[in-house]
């Protein structure tokens, strides 16, 4: 039976370009290896005592290419996550043990007894304009392990060509690389839903990408990199088998509870819609600029996954465009929740040969919206200090973000401030309310805040408290990453890690008062970031 065709109708954000999608994507042929520039990695004898499971090998050839990764010369360390390594299991001594030899492996120069690396396939919408194949260009799949958290996998960013590299050479620099790690860790740090990143290693290796740079690796971990794009690949390329056991392995593997679904696929587009509601709104509460929202940079499990040109709000400015490739702002802050609603469609549409009834997708995707809207009230509310709900409160909020929309208020320094406003009738709030150029509005704000704190009898200490843990000192803004890498760059990695220990202790108050903590310097404002980043 031909599937029934889904609309896409999050309009607000899609291209006018976009093309109907019919027809076959035009495959790359199979290749078991890339050309390599140095002998391919030996099996070390030993290596962490992992239980590798390697199960994405059962969906079978035409979902990846099994290959190894192309060695780089001189490696070294970069910088590390104590945090991330005892996510995996691993002992303290874990990147010091001679029989490991951890840099080598973590570099692509040697593999665990137990590793099965491999480029997987996908395709997706870039830019709202369906791009046909895409798939792990530079990203190298090195297998599942089980770990006291569950099963994680584990895949090396920057490792080399592969068959899905098109014109790239399947490399990382060691900009994007610290940007990548950095960013991953911070964002564990602030409780949003995330990959993770055990370590940067860097190489003298030339890379020419604006300017000629130097090689570094990621090594990155998640529960799956499966993406909205691998779903879009399957509907398109090998038929209604091949995406049955991409959807069977998802649900088996991730999402159990779908299998006893009237409909499976619909189970698995309702929780997945769920998920991402709830990472939207924990981007946009904390002032989190993706960059790049495109299909195949959606998780399956609603986690914030390929960190390229990112940015954190300084500026409160809902129309912020952090990558200044994106040149039509389709991804700028204020749109993502419905960039975000848009990928989900185009998700409904590549399962639409396992739902056949439209209308059962496009219900289980409606659910993102009243999460969404839920999740945002209440992290608002939290951001603000409200621990009950009053006729008024939105209104208060609102009248807050346009405010500081139109004077560009720096958006983490005036919520972590707020958490010190004094509710007491006539009370000096000038250290927050300072912020605002704006005298009458900073007057009529604070007064009506503290009106609605009093209703609630709000103890200020204890608000105090909550509000900081709610509302971090510190976020990974870009001038902050610029220091670090511009240190790395020059050989020292020192800032690095020292900033990697600030990011993931984000809410700490011994931050408050510090450089980290404080407004961006004026060179900040000629960072640019690109999809290159």
């Amino acid at each position: 039976m031909a599937a029934a065709t889904l609309a896409l109708k999050c309009a607000s954000v899609a291209s006018p370009h976009e093309p109907t999608r019919t027809g076959r994507v035009n495959t790359l042929p199979a290749m078991n290896s890339t050309p390599h520039t140095a002998a391919e990695p030996q099996t070390l004898s030993t290596g962490p005592a992992w239980n590798w499971r390697n199960r994405f090998l059962a969906l079978g050839t035409e979902h990846h290419t099994e290959l190894a990764p192309q060695p780089v010369p001189a490696p070294h360390w970069v910088a590390r996550s104590e945090s991330c390594a005892e996510l995996l299991g691993l002992p303290a001594d874990w990147a010091d043990r001679s029989d490991w030899n951890a840099l080598e492996v973590l570099s692509g120069n040697a593999l665990w007894p137990g590793m099965r690396p491999l480029a997987s396939v996908y395709s997706g919408h870039q830019f709202g304009v369906w791009a046909g194949q895409l798939g792990d260009g530079r990203a190298l799949w090195l297998g599942e392990i089980d770990t006291p958290s569950g099963v994680q996998e584990l895949q090396l960013k920057g490792a080399g060509q592969t068959p899905y590299s098109r014109t790239g050479d399947g490399r990382a620099v060691l900009r994007s690389s610290i940007r990548e790690f950095l960013c991953s860790e911070a964002m564990h740090g602030l409780g949003i839903a995330t990959t993770r990143a055990l370590c940067v290693t860097g190489s003298p290796l030339p890379v020419l990408r604006e300017q000629l740079e130097t090689a570094a690796v990621v090594t990155r971990v998640a529960p799956s990199f499966i993406r909205f794009g691998h779903f879009e690949h399957f509907a398109q390329a090998d038929g209604p088998e091949a995406l049955r056991r991409l959807v069977d392995f998802v649900i088996d593997h991730h999402y159990p509870e779908c299998r006893v679904a009237p409909v499976p696929a619909v189970a698995l587009l309702k929780v997945v819609a769920m998920r991402t509601a709830e990472v939207m709104a924990q981007w946009q509460a904390v002032g989190f600029c993706h960059g790049v929202m495109n299909t195949d940079n959606m998780s399956i499990l609603g986690l914030t996954i390929d960190y390229g040109p990112f940015g954190f709000l300084d500026a409160y400015d809902p129309g912020h465009i952090c990558n200044h490739t994106d040149r039509q702002g389709r991804y700028a802050f204020s749109r993502q929740p419905s960039v975000a609603l848009w990928n989900l469609h185009a998700l409904a549409q590549s399962l639409m040969p396992l739902i056949v009834n439209a209308n059962d997708a496009l219900d289980a995707i409606e659910i993102y919206k009243p999460i969404y809207a839920d999740e945002m009230r209440r992290r608002l509310r939290a951001k603000c200090g409200l621990a009950t709900t009053q006729p008024g409160d939105a209104g208060l909020i609102d009248w807050l973000l346009k405010q500081m929309a139109y004077e560009r208020t720096d958006h983490t320094i005036l919520f972590r401030r707020l958490a010190g406003f004094n509710s007491a009738e006539g009370a000096d709030n000038s250290s927050v309310m300072g912020l605002f150029k704006d005298r009458k509005f900073s007057e009529l704000w604070a007064k009506a805040y503290g009106e609605r704190l009093r209703a609630e009898d709000s103890v200020d200490a204890e608000r105090c408290v909550a509000m900081k843990l709610t509302n971090p000192a510190v976020v990974l803004r870009n001038h902050l990453a610029e220091a670090a890498i511009r240190k790395a760059q020059a050989g020292d990695f020192s800032e690095v890690n020292r900033l990697l220990g600030v990011l993931q202790d984000p809410f700490n108050d011994a931050h408050d008062g510090t450089a980290d903590a404080d407004f961006p310097p004026d060179w900040a404002q000629h960072i640019e970031v690109s999809c290159s980043s």
